[in-house]
């Protein structure tokens, strides 16, 4: 690969060691991820250095893996003054390599039986549930937990002899330091795992019926949803004259106005935008693609966006990072930070900060005009009824219509 900059800007003499013919490689990995000079300029020479330090330790090629980056900045540490993100650089760039072919990926640290198992549910979880990597990794901590419990030291895992009194005593013991709503996931967690102990025949009778039922009342609390008036006046907070204000005014308003979860946008590629007929694919929860109608609004947000705002790079994302690595967003905590700052720039103070508030104030918004739930399930992709239903309580004046007199009131 042609390097992008000159070694005479980065380095102060010609790198060595086993790194150093891939150092343009990595140049080129900066380069494309939308470094700067002065950054791309510090990062080469940290990995020139570390070559040459591989070098004198007289580390071969196929023998460098991560265990040599925490020696070398440990020895770095006690020769000049480290940066926050150096561990990082050099994990990018051994990154790069094992990409390439070039070392080989390091094999995982011992794998305990416990956590065979969990990877094995996991994976079940993923390919034949089809389950968001989001709720996996929820279910898979609690499994882990469980697991330790009962079978912490042991070398193998036998599912059979659990038995009710082993479930029961578990979930007390959770249930007394989780929240009520962490409480719920880390039961549903457990009896999916246990159902899967039986389909796999590791146990004989259906355990998951022994999971107590953690109490939350039905639909106890109004969706806390965010006015028309906050909404407008956290899009005018947006700078569109600046990329970042660009980008997240278009994040808001596929919030506000369509509704989508802050997976569904971390999710969205190029391909899903379908210019000619109008449409975006949205890809919801267990991978439910649904074509939703683009706004007129949101449509030009976009396209300007992709047109003036959007960095150069290779990623098919939709809306990417404006900062090197220049990439899609990891998660959809992203859109929830970008939600947060948004309403600290526009002065509002909720009791929630994350982008979820959005999708409930659509809603809300929707059934005050006189939608109907279906109608509003059916823009929400709720796969129940009984989940849209709870926004029957915001509509204050059809609940009073149905309301009974009370005894003995006023005639």
């Amino acid at each position: 690969m042609k390097p992008s900059f000159n070694y005479s800007w980065s380095l102060s003499r010609e790198p060595s060691g086993p790194l150093a013919p891939y150092i343009d490689c990595f140049i080129g990995l900066l380069r494309d991820q939308g470094y700067t000079q002065n950054s791309a300029h510090l990062k080469v020479r940290l990995a020139s250095e570390f070559s040459l330090w591989l070098k004198q330790k007289e580390t071969s090629l196929q023998d460098i893996s991560e265990e040599y980056i925490e020696c070398y900045l440990r020895y770095r540490g006690h020769h000049q003054r480290p940066r926050s993100d150096d561990a990082f650089t050099l994990k990018q760039f051994l990154h790069l390599l094992h990409q390439k072919g070039i070392i080989a990926e390091e094999t995982s640290s011992e794998i305990t039986p416990i956590r065979q198992l969990t990877e094995e549910f996991a994976s079940y979880l993923q390919q034949d549930r089809g389950l968001a990597m989001v709720t996996i990794n929820h279910y898979a901590f609690f499994i882990r937990r469980f697991l330790s419990a009962h079978f912490s030291d042991e070398k193998e895992i036998h599912l059979s002899r659990l038995c009710a009194a082993d479930i029961v005593g578990f979930v007390q013991d959770q249930a007394k330091v989780l929240h009520p709503k962490r409480a719920k996931v880390m039961t549903t967690a457990l009896r999916s795992f246990l159902r899967y102990g039986r389909y796999q025949g590791d146990i004989k009778i259906d355990l998951s019926a022994a999971v107590p039922t953690v109490a939350n009342w039905s639909m106890a609390s109004i969706p806390r949803e965010i006015s028309v008036e906050h909404v407008q006046a956290v899009l005018a907070s947006c700078n569109r004259q600046t990329a970042v204000g660009c980008r997240d005014y278009a994040i808001l308003l596929l919030l506000a106005r369509l509704g989508l979860r802050a997976s569904e946008i971390v999710a969205l590629t190029l391909e899903d935008i379908n210019w000619e007929a109008g449409l975006l694919n949205v890809s919801g929860k267990r991978g439910a693609e649904c074509p939703l109608p683009i706004p007129v609004e949101v449509g030009e947000a976009i396209a300007t966006y992709l047109q003036e705002s959007r960095p150069h790079s290779t990623s098919r994302c939709v809306f990417l990072r404006c900062k090197a690595p220049i990439r899609g967003f990891k998660s959809p905590v992203a859109i929830d930070s970008i939600v947060r700052h948004t309403l600290e720039r526009a002065g509002i103070n909720l009791p929630r900060k994350g982008a979820h508030q959005f999708r409930h104030g659509l809603a809300c918004e929707l059934l005050r005009q006189g939608a109907s739930l279906t109608e509003i399930g059916e823009l929400l992709r709720h796969r129940s009824l009984n989940t849209t239903a709870i926004y029957a309580k915001v509509d204050l004046m059809s609940l009073r219509a149905l309301a009974l007199p009370w005894p003995g009131g006023v005639e």
